[in-house]
């Protein structure tokens, strides 16, 4: 049985109670490892290292403390085929996706901010004839980034690169349900020789870990993703304390299409936008809005490509969908599906748990499952369901579409189909979510910012938004 650790000023440590939890595969059910579950005495240690290392860490130049990332993301490199197998064996995702999206987006982030970093510029302002101010990025010194359970490895990194590119040392908590590879970074955080304290990991529970990183005095900003109501929680703790605040949140993405798309890549699009990772990505669009003259077409093609969807052994090369992340979490999305059909929908496809055959007998394996003919504004359309369960709705007008897309109290994301380009930029304009895509899905640029509007979350990652998160301004005026 593998016993995970905590990493704490460079070193593996266990926990401080002795105790621990058990960590599952969803493919099997199994037990295959323990993970720490820490206390505030384990997240306490870990800000008393962070501090001790900041003083070093944030004197270095930004050139040198790059070259650590970059290195990281070399060693991500060499042992994509260990971590994605790890990742697979801890999410129940597909390892051909962890092969060619989780593990490579891990190495990319490293290797992103270890370069930006150096590039990253402050402003000047002459006041002619009387002085110049300059502006000085500081780094804010111990610094939260708490990530969640869909892609494990892939947003760990998301917020640990531009913390440490920017100077701060980090105590970083990873989900309790998929911790592995966040161990196995620490491993490679060895290798790389990354200063002691500069980066350490605490495993463990958000009621105990997470709400002690929360309320730290020490800890000076704090990056979050999750669930809606944990960001709720995380605000009313830090916002006295005047703490700065990332809070990446939940999603109720639109797919709006309408009858001008490219009808063959629109179709394959939306499949993947709606059961992509099994439907558990924040960004997944899991209401389908079709122009009236296209429904019936669409949703006959689409329901043919569900259907040919492999679900099965995450580990077999063909399968497109492997298990969901928990039996808890199984049972809440099978919660939405019941809710659905008493709501008035009429299930097209799946909604019935799988019992494969082998090693896979007790997986959380679901069906991806489609529903139509529900109200707009019914719960299952309007709340966060994170699973493979997906709606269809036709539309007679733009103005229908815009009004049935922004009704939810989420504005993450949202997708576009359509070839007539005034159109595009128009609909685009008028979504409320923070980032939309045009006849795509999930094609990200790692200098855009990505976060959502309204319940979808507060501030910004990505590119320069991430850097300037982790630092503080100062503005310096010298008069002439």
């Amino acid at each position: 049985m593998l016993h995970l650790q905590n990493f704490l000023n460079g070193t593996f440590s266990p926990p401080i109670s002795g105790n621990y939890l058990p960590n599952i595969k969803p493919a099997t059910g199994e037990v295959f490892s323990q993970i720490p579950d820490s206390e505030e005495q384990d997240v306490q240690a870990a800000v008393e290292a962070a501090k001790a290392a900041f003083p070093a860490w944030a004197g270095l130049p930004a050139e040198k403390r790059g070259r650590y990332l970059v290195r990281l993301s070399e060693l991500i490199d060499q042992n994509l085929e260990r971590l994605a197998e790890a990742e697979t064996m801890d999410n129940g995702k597909p390892l051909s996706l962890a092969k060619t999206v989780d593990i490579p987006r891990a190495s990319s982030n490293m290797h992103f901010f270890g370069t930006g970093i150096q590039h990253f510029a402050s402003e000047a302002h002459m006041m002619e004839g009387v002085a110049v101010n300059y502006t000085v990025r500081k780094p804010l010194g111990v610094v939260a980034c708490i990530s969640p359970w869909n892609l494990p490895l892939y947003l760990f990194t998301w917020k640990i690169a531009p913390a440490l590119a920017a100077g701060n040392c980090v105590v970083a908590k990873p989900s309790e349900i998929t911790p592995y590879t966040a161990h196995l970074l620490a491993e490679l955080c060895v290798e790389a020789e990354l200063p002691a304290g500069v980066l350490n990991i605490v495993h463990g529970t958000g009621p105990k870990v997470g709400a002690a990183l929360v309320e730290h005095p020490d800890v000076k900003a704090i990056s979050f993703t999750g669930g809606t109501q944990t960001g709720k929680t995380i605000a009313r703790t830090a916002a006295p304390m005047f703490k700065k605040l990332s809070l990446e949140l939940g999603g109720k993405n639109a797919t709006v299409i309408f009858a001008d798309c490219d009808f063959e890549k629109t179709v394959a699009g939306a499949v993947q936008a709606a059961f992509a990772n099994q439907g558990q990505i924040c960004l997944c669009g899991s209401r389908i809005l079709v122009e009236r003259s296209l429904y019936d077409k669409f949703k006959e093609a689409f329901l043919q490509r569900v259907q040919t969807l492999t679900l099965g052994d995450p580990l077999q090369p063909d399968t497109k969908m492997g298990a969901l992340v928990s039996e808890a979490h199984l049972q809440k999305v099978l919660s939405y599906i019941e809710l659905a059909k008493e709501e008035g929908g009429t299930l097209l496809t799946g909604g019935e748990r799988v019992h494969l055959e082998g090693r896979c007998a007790n997986g959380y394996f679901l069906q991806p499952t489609v529903f139509e003919n529900l109200p707009h504004n019914c719960r299952t359309n309007t709340e966060e369901i994170f699973g493979p369960v997906v709606t269809l709705q036709p539309f007679d007008t733009e103005e229908e579409a815009l009004a049935y897309a922004n009704i939810t109290e989420y504005g993450l994301a949202a997708s576009v189909w359509t070839q007539d380009v005034t159109r595009a930029h128009r609909v685009s304009h008028a979504l409320q979510a923070g980032i939309v895509w045009v006849n795509t899905w999930l094609l990200r640029d790692l200098r855009t910012p990505f976060g959502g509007t309204k319940q979808s979350g507060v501030g910004r990652e990505g590119g320069w938004e991430a850097l300037r998160f982790f630092t503080e301004q100062q503005n310096v005026c010298i008069k002439i």
